[in-house]
């Protein structure tokens, strides 16, 4: 911006601050590249445009401790959309006012919380390039078998870190817990696995490359500054700095920005910082987030989520651009489980309604139900059944067995496992046992 107001006079100045009176534009936080394309405001060139929204920019920029490539101090500003988004997520991540008791009672939240952990933990892996399909990867963590090939493994080992950053609670961050955590999320995955769970060496240099073009869109920093600079950010994770208040989740999504800058190991460097975003969120009793995934959303445009990393980069170190595009990721995921526990209260409900059926069959049981009246050629076993709800063997097997004997389910074993399909005639089964349970 100095070099903008070198050549503007006071006079000049107070024209273009009557025309730019805050740091956005209808709502938007807009970078260079998305200013020169617009039209400038009547009687303001592009250049004195900008010079207006960085001006009430720098007014509102507070700094956090991460150093950029020129030993400056990244900056955020917190725009009124931001202030109204960051209120929304505390309302709806950290309350309990308005959230389905599909994720507060005790007897229903573990299935939803396993299913996240397994959503989060494939679709982190498939935003780094893991070579498998969503359906693939589901049911190699429901059947607990082991991975066929390395985009297998790297969803196995999201799935893990996932659990072990639910499993941390309340410890502060460390450099140990951060190590740990990058082997669990590499584990069985480098070329090199001396490089779990340590930091880059000199002379392990990494650019971050568009691929279209081969051009370096980031640099991280050199290895000899990585020690320093990770019990940084554990003492920023911790709340031990910034002597000023950040809002918790702008904390969050800063950590979440901190660890792919530093880019301090060899690989699974955002799958890490993905996960220390959830890891913060919870320390913070954003309770919600243990059953949300920005993965799911980021993967619907990564495009914006690279660009939102770039645009950081690219101006003067502004955080500003990372931190509102996560709000409205974090937004999304909210909305996105709404939805689903909405859809899944629904089905429940019609399954209800059409048998009448709450007193003869648990909450697992009609969900299976469920599910088979929608798959008629799906296929379910003990183990499978045990994973996804987290229930013990024992009562997956009752569970199962109880569908068989009422008719529901057709049993049959392969080798020594046993195998349950929806009975081919399910709907006349169920009206059965519906009118012989409402006669008791």
């Amino acid at each position: 911006m100095t070099t903008l107001l070198e050549n503007i006079g006071p006079q000049d100045l107070g024209r273009i601050l009557e025309a730019v009176r805050k740091p956005t534009h209808q709502d938007k936080y807009l970078h260079w590249d998305q200013v020169w394309n617009r039209g400038a405001p009547e009687g303001l060139t592009h250049e004195e445009w900008w010079l207006g929204l960085k001006w009430h920019r720098t007014s509102q920029y507070k700094t956090i401790p991460l150093i950029d490539s020129s030993s400056e101090p990244f900056v955020f500003a917190t725009p009124e959309g931001g202030h109204q988004l960051m209120h929304e997520i505390t309302q709806r991540a950290s309350g309990s006012v308005g959230v389905s008791d599909q994720v507060t009672n005790p007897e229903t939240r573990n299935r939803y919380l396993v299913r996240n952990l397994m959503e989060e933990g494939i679709r982190s892996s498939l935003i780094e390039g893991a070579s498998t399909t969503r359906e693939k990867a589901k049911e190699m963590l429901r059947a607990r078998r082991k991975p066929k090939d390395e985009g297998e493994q790297m969803v196995l080992n999201n799935y893990m870190a996932m659990q072990y950053i639910i499993d941390l609670g309340r410890s502060p961050l460390t450099p140990e817990i951060v190590f740990h955590l990058h082997e669990i999320i590499t584990r069985n995955t480098l070329k090199d696995p001396d490089a779990a769970g340590r930091l880059r060496r000199p002379g392990e240099r990494i650019d971050i490359i568009d691929p279209s073009d081969n051009v370096i869109l980031h640099d991280p920093p050199p290895a000899d500054q990585l020690p320093d600079r990770l019990i940084a950010m554990c003492d920023f994770a911790n709340s031990e700095t910034p002597e000023g208040f950040v809002h918790p989740v702008v904390r969050s999504i800063a950590l979440h920005f901190w660890l792919a800058y530093d880019h301090p190991f060899k690989d699974g460097n955002g799958r890490c910082a993905r996960a220390l975003f959830y890891w913060s969120m919870l320390q913070h009793d954003y309770w919600l987030c243990q059953f949300i995934s920005i993965s799911q959303v980021i993967l619907k445009a990564p495009t914006q989520y690279a660009r939102a990393f770039l645009y950081t980069e690219s101006d003067g170190s502004d955080l500003t651009y990372f931190i509102l595009h996560q709000l409205v990721v974090i937004k999304k995921a909210i909305d996105e489980l709404h939805r689903y526990l909405d859809d899944k209260v629904a089905q429940r409900r019609e399954i209800e309604r059409r048998l009448r059926l709450a007193s003869l069959l648990n909450e697992r049981q009609l969900d299976v139900i469920a599910h088979a009246l929608r798959h008629p050629n799906a296929q379910y076993d003990i183990r499978q059944h045990e994973a996804k709800f987290g229930v013990v063997y024992q009562t997956a097997r009752t569970d199962l067995l109880g569908l068989a004997d009422k008719g529901l389910l057709i049993k049959r074993k392969s080798g020594r496992t046993f195998y349950f399909d929806p009975s081919p005639g399910l709907e006349r089964e169920l009206s059965a046992l519906r009118t012989s349970g409402s006669q008791r």
